[in-house]
């Protein structure tokens, strides 16, 4: 894999969303990383709201927005604390899960959220990269998933068997590792 990263060019960013753009982009490029421009990226921020208080943002990847040409203005400022709230729900239909999204965007004029924006705010890292790897999936679409993750991975990550992206899979994910030291 190719290093694109530039520190030049980089250091022209010091808005961490703006940052979070340019990184996504570098992702977006590679075709083995990102397939069809899909998966997502967030960065979590700490602003001010209109009240001067300091708020927690998930800026996510808006939906329909590619990877590879993504700009500042495609990631969604969704309030963090709300999308935690999101993942305790016993249950969340697909409609209103868009819906509470939508509503706990800071900007009403931004894309409605990525359908993973809650995971990407229940792992407690500032920046959180989300794509389908043509070497991740290799590994993980066959029978040994399991036995082969295990052996190159160790304890390291947490195999969960397939689910829908959105609420479902945010929720297995809220569970299994509620009790889990990142």
């Amino acid at each position: 894999m190719l290093n694109r990263w530039d520190d030049k060019e980089a250091g022209q960013f010091s808005d961490p969303v703006e940052l979070r753009a340019y990184s996504s982009r570098l992702l977006g490029a590679d075709s083995d990383l990102v397939l069809h421009g899909g998966g997502n990226t967030s960065v979590k921020v700490r602003e001010k709201n209109f009240f001067g208080e300091p708020e927690d943002i998930l800026y996510v990847k808006g939906s329909g927005y590619d990877l590879a040409t993504i700009p500042k203005e495609g990631f969604a400022p969704v309030k963090l604390d709300v999308l935690i709230k999101l993942a305790q729900l016993d249950e969340l239909s697909d409609t209103n899960m868009v819906l509470q999204q939508r509503l706990a965007l800071t900007d009403p004029t931004a894309p409605n959220p990525s359908v993973e924006a809650i995971l990407h705010g229940l792992i407690p890292f500032q920046y959180v990269d989300h794509t389908h790897t043509d070497a991740v999936v290799t590994l993980t679409n066959n029978q040994k998933r399991d036995e082969i993750l295990s052996e190159i991975y160790g304890d390291d990550v947490l195999i969960l068997d397939y689910g829908m992206p959105g609420f479902d899979l945010a929720k297995q994910v809220y569970h299994a590792t509620k009790d889990v030291d990142w």
